[in-house]
Protein backbone atom coordinates (compact mmCIF):
# COMPACT_ATOMS: atom_id res chain seq x y z
CA UNK A 1 0.00 0.00 0.00
CA UNK A 2 1.56 2.90 -1.16
CA UNK A 3 1.25 6.14 1.22
CA UNK A 4 -0.39 9.38 -0.78
CA UNK A 5 -0.67 12.92 0.65
CA UNK A 6 -2.83 15.28 -0.45
CA UNK A 7 -1.94 17.26 2.62
CA UNK A 8 0.13 20.57 3.51
CA UNK A 9 1.12 19.43 6.50
CA UNK A 10 2.03 15.38 6.29
CA UNK A 11 4.36 14.82 8.75
CA UNK A 12 6.56 12.42 6.40
CA UNK A 13 6.75 14.74 2.74
CA UNK A 14 5.92 17.99 4.33
CA UNK A 15 3.26 18.56 1.25
CA UNK A 16 4.85 17.79 -1.22
CA UNK A 17 2.48 15.73 -2.99
CA UNK A 18 -0.39 18.31 -1.98
CA UNK A 19 -0.61 19.61 -5.00
CA UNK A 20 -2.96 17.30 -7.42
CA UNK A 21 -0.60 16.93 -10.20
CA UNK A 22 1.96 16.26 -8.11
CA UNK A 23 -0.11 14.11 -6.06
CA UNK A 24 -1.23 11.62 -9.77
CA UNK A 25 1.94 11.78 -10.66
CA UNK A 26 3.24 10.56 -7.45
CA UNK A 27 0.55 8.40 -7.31
CA UNK A 28 1.13 6.58 -11.42
CA UNK A 29 5.28 6.22 -10.15
CA UNK A 30 4.14 4.09 -7.23
CA UNK A 31 2.21 1.56 -9.29
CA UNK A 32 4.92 1.24 -11.93
CA UNK A 33 7.23 0.84 -8.90
CA UNK A 34 5.34 -2.17 -8.52
CA UNK A 35 2.64 -0.84 -5.35
CA UNK A 36 -0.70 -2.99 -5.28
CA UNK A 37 -2.68 -0.42 -4.07
CA UNK A 38 -3.08 3.17 -3.01
CA UNK A 39 -3.74 5.04 0.19
CA UNK A 40 -4.75 8.40 -0.64
CA UNK A 41 -5.25 10.95 2.41
CA UNK A 42 -6.37 14.70 2.99
CA UNK A 43 -5.98 14.98 6.70
CA UNK A 44 -3.05 14.00 9.12
CA UNK A 45 -4.32 11.79 11.97
CA UNK A 46 -2.41 14.31 14.33
CA UNK A 47 -3.13 17.35 15.44
CA UNK A 48 -3.37 20.28 12.84
CA UNK A 49 -5.94 23.02 11.52
CA UNK A 50 -9.12 22.43 11.07
CA UNK A 51 -10.15 20.73 7.79
CA UNK A 52 -13.57 20.87 6.75
CA UNK A 53 -15.43 17.54 5.10
CA UNK A 54 -16.06 19.69 1.98
CA UNK A 55 -12.35 20.49 1.55
CA UNK A 56 -11.68 17.25 2.50
CA UNK A 57 -13.34 15.71 -0.12
CA UNK A 58 -11.55 18.23 -2.89
CA UNK A 59 -8.48 17.15 -1.66
CA UNK A 60 -8.54 13.66 -1.78
CA UNK A 61 -11.64 12.66 -4.49
CA UNK A 62 -9.83 14.65 -8.01
CA UNK A 63 -7.09 12.54 -6.98
CA UNK A 64 -9.13 9.22 -7.50
CA UNK A 65 -10.68 10.11 -10.40
CA UNK A 66 -6.95 11.55 -12.07
CA UNK A 67 -5.63 7.90 -11.08
CA UNK A 68 -8.59 6.02 -12.21
CA UNK A 69 -8.81 7.85 -15.76
CA UNK A 70 -5.12 6.36 -16.31
CA UNK A 71 -5.43 3.20 -14.52
CA UNK A 72 -8.71 1.90 -14.19
CA UNK A 73 -6.97 -1.24 -12.70
CA UNK A 74 -5.97 0.71 -9.88
CA UNK A 75 -6.98 -0.18 -6.27
CA UNK A 76 -7.42 2.45 -4.32
CA UNK A 77 -7.98 3.26 -0.56
CA UNK A 78 -8.81 6.56 0.98
CA UNK A 79 -7.87 7.15 4.81
CA UNK A 80 -10.46 8.83 6.33
CA UNK A 81 -12.41 8.68 9.27
CA UNK A 82 -15.43 10.89 7.88
CA UNK A 83 -18.60 8.95 6.45
CA UNK A 84 -19.25 11.49 4.65
CA UNK A 85 -15.89 12.08 2.87
CA UNK A 86 -15.85 7.39 2.80
CA UNK A 87 -19.16 8.41 0.76
CA UNK A 88 -18.01 10.50 -1.85
CA UNK A 89 -14.69 8.69 -2.42
CA UNK A 90 -16.44 5.24 -2.70
CA UNK A 91 -18.86 6.90 -5.52
CA UNK A 92 -15.87 8.19 -7.24
CA UNK A 93 -14.21 4.53 -7.06
CA UNK A 94 -12.25 4.12 -4.01
CA UNK A 95 -12.59 0.13 -3.38
CA UNK A 96 -11.14 0.66 0.40
CA UNK A 97 -11.64 2.93 3.56
CA UNK A 98 -9.20 3.66 6.00
CA UNK A 99 -10.46 4.38 8.96
CA UNK A 100 -7.66 4.78 11.29
CA UNK A 101 -9.79 6.65 13.99
CA UNK A 102 -11.63 2.86 15.05
CA UNK A 103 -14.80 3.75 14.01
CA UNK A 104 -15.26 7.63 15.46
CA UNK A 105 -18.29 8.50 13.01
CA UNK A 106 -21.18 5.80 14.23
CA UNK A 107 -21.79 6.52 10.01
CA UNK A 108 -19.12 4.70 8.80
CA UNK A 109 -20.34 1.47 8.92
CA UNK A 110 -23.35 1.76 7.13
CA UNK A 111 -21.63 3.73 4.16
CA UNK A 112 -19.05 1.16 3.72
CA UNK A 113 -21.92 -1.55 3.45
CA UNK A 114 -24.38 0.36 1.37
CA UNK A 115 -21.28 0.95 -1.08
CA UNK A 116 -19.76 -2.29 -0.86
CA UNK A 117 -16.24 -1.22 0.07
CA UNK A 118 -13.92 -2.99 2.01
CA UNK A 119 -13.04 -1.70 5.23
CA UNK A 120 -9.53 -1.28 7.29
CA UNK A 121 -10.18 -1.38 11.10
CA UNK A 122 -7.53 0.38 13.46
CA UNK A 123 -7.23 0.39 16.89
CA UNK A 124 -7.49 4.52 17.78
CA UNK A 125 -7.93 5.96 21.34
CA UNK A 126 -9.24 9.32 21.24
CA UNK A 127 -10.32 11.41 18.41
CA UNK A 128 -7.98 12.16 15.41
CA UNK A 129 -6.71 15.61 15.04
CA UNK A 130 -6.89 16.07 18.86
CA UNK A 131 -4.71 15.98 21.75
CA UNK A 132 -4.44 12.51 22.93
CA UNK A 133 -4.31 11.03 26.71
CA UNK A 134 -0.87 9.74 27.80
CA UNK A 135 -0.81 5.72 26.17
CA UNK A 136 -1.04 3.66 29.34
CA UNK A 137 -2.07 -0.28 28.45
CA UNK A 138 -2.00 -3.16 30.66
CA UNK A 139 -1.30 -5.49 28.12
CA UNK A 140 -1.06 -3.29 24.86
CA UNK A 141 -1.40 -6.79 22.21
CA UNK A 142 -4.23 -7.93 24.34
CA UNK A 143 -6.14 -4.92 24.64
CA UNK A 144 -5.56 -4.05 21.11
CA UNK A 145 -6.99 -7.07 19.88
CA UNK A 146 -10.34 -6.85 22.24
CA UNK A 147 -10.27 -3.41 20.67
CA UNK A 148 -10.06 -4.91 16.91
CA UNK A 149 -12.33 -8.04 17.91
CA UNK A 150 -15.39 -5.38 18.98
CA UNK A 151 -14.72 -3.16 15.88
CA UNK A 152 -14.90 -6.52 13.73
CA UNK A 153 -18.60 -7.50 15.25
CA UNK A 154 -19.83 -3.83 14.86
CA UNK A 155 -18.58 -3.67 11.35
CA UNK A 156 -20.39 -7.19 10.37
CA UNK A 157 -23.87 -5.86 12.27
CA UNK A 158 -23.88 -3.34 10.20
CA UNK A 159 -23.87 -5.35 7.40
CA UNK A 160 -19.76 -5.39 5.90
CA UNK A 161 -19.08 -8.95 4.77
CA UNK A 162 -16.49 -10.48 6.91
CA UNK A 163 -14.10 -11.05 3.97
CA UNK A 164 -14.09 -7.31 3.58
CA UNK A 165 -12.65 -6.22 6.82
CA UNK A 166 -9.16 -5.70 7.27
CA UNK A 167 -7.48 -5.17 11.20
CA UNK A 168 -4.65 -2.76 11.62
CA UNK A 169 -3.06 -2.42 14.95
CA UNK A 170 -2.39 1.40 14.72
CA UNK A 171 1.07 1.41 15.40
CA UNK A 172 2.16 4.58 17.28
CA UNK A 173 -1.49 5.96 17.24
CA UNK A 174 -2.20 6.51 20.81
CA UNK A 175 1.22 4.62 21.59
CA UNK A 176 4.25 4.76 22.91
CA UNK A 177 7.20 3.34 21.42
CA UNK A 178 7.50 0.13 23.78
CA UNK A 179 3.88 -0.58 22.63
CA UNK A 180 4.41 -0.35 18.56
CA UNK A 181 7.51 -2.43 19.25
CA UNK A 182 5.42 -4.87 21.15
CA UNK A 183 2.39 -4.76 19.14
CA UNK A 184 5.35 -5.79 16.46
CA UNK A 185 6.60 -8.52 18.30
CA UNK A 186 3.49 -10.34 18.70
CA UNK A 187 1.93 -9.15 15.77
CA UNK A 188 0.85 -13.05 15.21
CA UNK A 189 -1.64 -12.86 18.05
CA UNK A 190 -3.57 -10.31 15.95
CA UNK A 191 -3.04 -12.44 12.98
CA UNK A 192 -5.23 -15.26 14.77
CA UNK A 193 -7.92 -13.12 14.35
CA UNK A 194 -8.13 -15.03 10.91
CA UNK A 195 -7.89 -11.22 9.10
CA UNK A 196 -5.85 -9.87 7.11
CA UNK A 197 -3.30 -7.64 8.96
CA UNK A 198 -1.98 -4.65 7.98
CA UNK A 199 1.35 -3.36 9.42
CA UNK A 200 1.35 1.00 8.62
CA UNK A 201 5.06 1.18 10.59
CA UNK A 202 7.04 3.48 7.51
CA UNK A 203 8.90 6.19 9.21
CA UNK A 204 6.92 6.41 12.15
CA UNK A 205 8.43 8.10 15.56
CA UNK A 206 8.94 4.69 16.98
CA UNK A 207 11.48 3.77 14.08
CA UNK A 208 13.21 7.22 14.61
CA UNK A 209 13.24 6.60 18.53
CA UNK A 210 14.03 2.74 18.45
CA UNK A 211 17.13 3.77 16.09
CA UNK A 212 18.24 7.25 17.08
CA UNK A 213 17.16 8.51 13.51
CA UNK A 214 15.36 11.80 12.35
CA UNK A 215 12.47 12.14 9.79
CA UNK A 216 14.10 11.64 6.68
CA UNK A 217 16.72 9.08 7.72
CA UNK A 218 14.44 6.40 8.78
CA UNK A 219 14.26 3.96 5.40
CA UNK A 220 16.39 1.10 6.34
CA UNK A 221 15.08 0.68 9.86
CA UNK A 222 11.03 1.07 8.05
CA UNK A 223 12.16 -1.67 5.86
CA UNK A 224 13.24 -4.02 9.01
CA UNK A 225 9.82 -3.49 11.27
CA UNK A 226 7.90 -4.38 7.63
CA UNK A 227 9.97 -7.27 6.72
CA UNK A 228 9.82 -8.31 10.73
CA UNK A 229 5.56 -7.85 10.67
CA UNK A 230 5.48 -9.68 7.21
CA UNK A 231 7.25 -12.33 9.13
CA UNK A 232 4.39 -12.25 11.79
CA UNK A 233 1.73 -12.41 9.57
CA UNK A 234 1.18 -8.87 8.46
CA UNK A 235 -0.10 -9.14 4.85
CA UNK A 236 -0.69 -5.79 4.17
CA UNK A 237 2.19 -3.19 4.66
CA UNK A 238 1.89 1.05 4.18
CA UNK A 239 4.76 2.53 3.24
CA UNK A 240 6.33 5.32 1.84
CA UNK A 241 9.50 4.22 0.23
CA UNK A 242 7.68 2.06 -2.24
CA UNK A 243 10.67 0.08 -4.37
CA UNK A 244 12.68 -1.00 -1.27
CA UNK A 245 9.53 -1.70 0.23
CA UNK A 246 8.42 -3.83 -2.57
CA UNK A 247 11.89 -5.52 -3.01
CA UNK A 248 11.69 -6.02 0.46
CA UNK A 249 8.43 -7.39 0.78
CA UNK A 250 8.67 -9.99 -2.47
CA UNK A 251 11.62 -11.57 -0.65
CA UNK A 252 9.92 -12.10 2.87
CA UNK A 253 7.17 -13.05 0.39
CA UNK A 254 9.46 -15.56 -1.12
CA UNK A 255 11.05 -17.12 2.39
CA UNK A 256 7.63 -17.39 3.26
CA UNK A 257 6.31 -19.39 0.61
CA UNK A 258 3.67 -17.06 -0.56
CA UNK A 259 5.39 -15.81 -3.60
CA UNK A 260 7.39 -17.65 -6.35
CA UNK A 261 10.87 -16.47 -7.33
CA UNK A 262 10.90 -14.34 -10.20
CA UNK A 263 13.05 -16.75 -11.50
CA UNK A 264 14.98 -20.49 -10.60
CA UNK A 265 18.53 -20.38 -12.29
CA UNK A 266 21.09 -21.38 -9.66
CA UNK A 267 22.95 -24.32 -10.18
CA UNK A 268 19.96 -26.01 -12.26
CA UNK A 269 21.93 -27.22 -14.65
CA UNK A 270 23.64 -30.22 -14.93
CA UNK A 271 27.28 -30.46 -13.60
CA UNK A 272 29.37 -31.70 -16.64
CA UNK A 273 32.64 -33.57 -15.67
CA UNK A 274 35.85 -31.69 -16.76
Amino acid sequence: MAVINRTPDSFYDRGSTFLLDRAVERSLCALDAGADWLDIGGVPFGRGPAVSPAEEIDRVVPVVEAVLRERPEAVISVDTYRADVADVAAAAGARVINDTSGLVDPRMTAVVARRGAYAVLCHSAGRPREEKPLARYHDVVAEVRAFLQDRVALAEAAGIPRDRLIVDPGHDLDKNTLHSLELTRRLGELAELGLPVLAAVSNKDFIGEAVDRPQGERVYASIAAMTACILAGARIVRMHDVVAAVDAARMSEAILGLRPPARVEHNTHPTRNV
